[in-house]
């Protein structure tokens, strides 16, 4: 019998029909991936079935018994539970108060007895972490860990993990997939949320297939490939090799010389980190989240501030200079940064008054004028195949995809002599990401110097010429692209040096 049954279930915002009579079932230990476009509707869904939306139309039936949820503590009482891909964790408590954390019965009851119970759910699982140690202590991996205990002590048996490999290394999420079947071999059900389709072969039992906010199929996973999978999520057949175009490389863009950043609590995030960019080159970084990547992408953007060490564009050093400043030496770098809508667009301001704020200031006069801006516009949702209602819409109300797309374009219209782009297809669907790496390479033949900060592992192999792996703000190495492996790559993101990685046989051992 199904542990959920979804009938013809509905979600409307408005106008725009996120969820359109999706029918489907999950069955115990098993794994379910969920897969679909940006703007499918798969997070919408998920949402319905952990309590945080109710549905508009349609029937759940948990165990056999339609339900309809109240809110996500509900949910959760009922035996759902999601992991989301943003931790809701409190920093400065322990991994066991942010366990027992918002349980009534917590406020009376001995911690010691607290504690055996959260144990006895770690030895059954087989999750093994520090209960006592403070969650600033935890490395990535453990505080998923955590998430996951705090769900299963809560009493859920159905679990929803929203890109739960995102921020982890090769080994971690190695780690993490023995974690899920074991959880499905104790008779839990799971829904992974993910673009990887590598991940999805390696881990799921099944396949649920969204398109345009309708569940178009299942498949088992054994019975399907990659390929199969991206043909019927897109409704064509797409070509899912990413290209790496070779050329011959032009004068060094960019040094970086011994840099170093300290943040707001006075802790270095960056120790002495150097490396050259070149003319026509795609340097890829690997990391942990939190490892640095922020601070240098904004250092070389003059919008960081830098301890010491410096930053030589072209012979010219961009030390104390601001991002006006820059551009006013006749600099042209392109910044896209990780926080799409905090630092690189206006939220509430449409696509062509987005498009403005790159130059604006150049414009005489007291009224700005809009017209290039809007064939621009125009142009660039002709060329990236932008889904929006209209170039005046507010680009928050887009698609992640869209959003990333129309800040990718404007970038890239003043053709950058070098472009700085943080995980620019995270959270994006495959055609979308696909179409970003067709975009960047372009720029690549074209003699740009490329700066490329991304988290997923094969796609920095296939696309990157060189990379650079960052861990605790030092690199610990820089390789080729077509002579390292995601285990090496991985090693050096936990701190192994590359030489110590190659010299000892590391990996081999």
């Amino acid at each position: 019998m199904s542990v959920i049954k979804v009938e013809n279930i509905e979600k409307h915002f408005g106008t725009v029909i996120a969820n359109k009579n999706v029918s489907f079932e999950l069955e115990a230990n098993k794994i379910y991936a969920l897969l679909g476009e940006n703007g499918a509707g798969k997070s919408t869904l998920m949402n319905m079935l952990s309590g945080i939306y109710k549905p508009d139309k349609g029937e759940i039936y948990l165990n056999g018994e339609n339900i309809k949820f109240k809110s996500p503590k509900h949910a959760i009482q009922c035996g759902i539970g999601m992991i989301h891909q943003h931790f809701k964790l409190v920093e400065n408590l322990t991994s066991l108060e942010n366990i027992i954390l918002g349980q009534e019965k917590s406020i009376f009851s001995n911690m010691k007895k607290l504690k055996e119970e959260v144990q006895k759910i770690c030895e059954e699982f087989s999750l093994f972490i520090d209960l006592d140690k403070k969650v600033t202590e935890l490395s990535i991996s453990e505080k998923q860990t955590l998430e996951i205990i705090k769900v299963l002590y809560r009493g859920a048996k159905i679990l929803i993990l929203d890109e739960p490999t995102a921020v982890l290394t090769p080994q971690e999420t190695k780690h993490l997939f023995e974690i899920m079947r074991n959880m499905k071999n104790k008779g839990c059900t799971l829904v992974i949320i993910t673009h990887k389709l590598h991940e999805i072969m390696a881990v799921s039992d099944e396949v649920l297939i969204m398109r345009k906010g309708e569940m178009i199929t299942s498949v088992k996973t054994n019975n399907t490939d990659e390929k199969e999978l991206t043909d019927i999520m897109v409704g064509e057949t797409l070509d899912l090799k990413i290209e790496r175009p070779q050329r011959e490389l032009g004068n060094k863009i960019l040094e970086i010389k011994n840099l170093k950043i300290k943040n707001s609590d006075g802790v270095f995030k960056v120790k002495n980190i150097s490396f050259d960019v070149f003319e026509g080159e795609i340097l890829g970084f690997a990391g942990l989240a939190g490892s640095g990547q922020k601070e240098l992408c904004e250092a070389i953007n003059g919008i960081e501030k830098i301890e010491s060490g410096d930053i030589i564009y072209e012979n010219k050093s961009l030390l104390g200079k601001n991002p006006r400043e820059i551009m006013e030496m006749g600099i042209s770098i392109s910044f896209i940064p990780e926080d799409r809508l905090g630092m690189g667009l206006v939220p509430s301001m449409s696509m062509v008054n987005n498009v403005i704020l790159k130059d604006y200031y150049k414009q005489k006069g007291f009224i700005l004028k809009r017209k290039n801006a809007e064939i621009l516009s125009k142009s660039l949702v002709n060329q990236l195949n932008i889904k929006t209602p209209s170039i005046k819409h507010p680009v928050k109300e887009l698609s992640g995809g869209n959003i990333q797309k129309i800040l990718l374009g404007r970038e890239l219209t003043v053709n950058p002599h070098l472009l700085v782009t943080a995980y620019p297809t995270r959270g994006l669907d495959i055609a979308s990401s696909h179409l970003i790496y067709d975009v960047i390479n372009e720029r690549k033949m074209q003699g740009t110097g490329i700066l490329y900060f991304g988290e997923d592992l094969d796609v920095l192999l296939e696309l990157a010429d060189r990379i650079a792996v960052i861990c605790d703000g030092e690199i610990t190495g820089i390789v080729n692209a077509k002579t390292t492996n995601k285990e090496e790559l991985g090693f050096m993101m936990a701190g192994m040096n590359i030489e110590e990685i190659r010299n000892k046989g590391v990996i081999n051992a």
